[in-house]
């Protein structure tokens, strides 16, 4: 089986891209837990909620790992809830860096915020470039120091597809 994630900044093309290559390569897809917990949970989402949402995408991942697809691909994983939570609230519980060092990924498709435009959908909330870069440039220095595959996406949309196709094809190759 091989891993591969979504990551970066918000309205970078992680679940747009996550449900093209699912379609090209076929394998499993897990989406955003904290998507489904705003729906749920109509309100804004505190520290407190961490925890709960870390553990409910932890619980789809596993939940697809045991499938054992040939490709299992995450629109993302902890690292998000990690950056978000020290983003939005200025901590984050311990255990959730512990928790993702401790899993394997084959590969990090992380996305640049540069060439195209944020989307609002309704629970986005860094419309500011510099905001969206600075989360980029925390995701990938985290990648970094803990020496997690990684490649870069960037561009239009279509370079962006290319790109992660690309990728994908190369890991699925070895």
């Amino acid at each position: 089986m091989k891993v591969i994630v979504l990551t970066g900044p918000e309205s970078t093309g992680k679940s747009w891209l996550a449900a093209g290559i699912q379609q090209q390569f076929g394998g499993l897809r897990v989406d955003e837990y904290v998507r489904w917990f705003m729906e749920q949970n109509p309100r804004d989402t505190c520290l407190a909620d961490i925890p709960e949402i870390a553990r409910g995408q932890l619980q789809w991942e596993d939940a697809a790992r045991a499938q054992q697809p040939r490709l299992l691909i995450l629109d993302t994983h902890l690292l998000s809830n990690i950056l978000w939570s020290q983003t939005l609230f200025g901590d984050c519980p311990p255990w959730l860096e512990g928790e993702l060092l401790a899993r394997h990924y084959d590969l990090h498709l992380l996305l640049s915020p540069e060439q195209i435009e944020w989307t609002d959908d309704g629970q986005r909330c860094q419309p500011d470039l510099d905001e969206r870069l600075a989360f980029y440039h925390a995701t990938r220095t985290w990648l970094q120091k803990h020496h997690r595959p990684l490649q870069i996406i960037q561009g239009n949309w279509a370079e962006r597809q290319q790109q992660a196709f690309k990728a994908v094809r190369d890991l699925l190759a070895n």
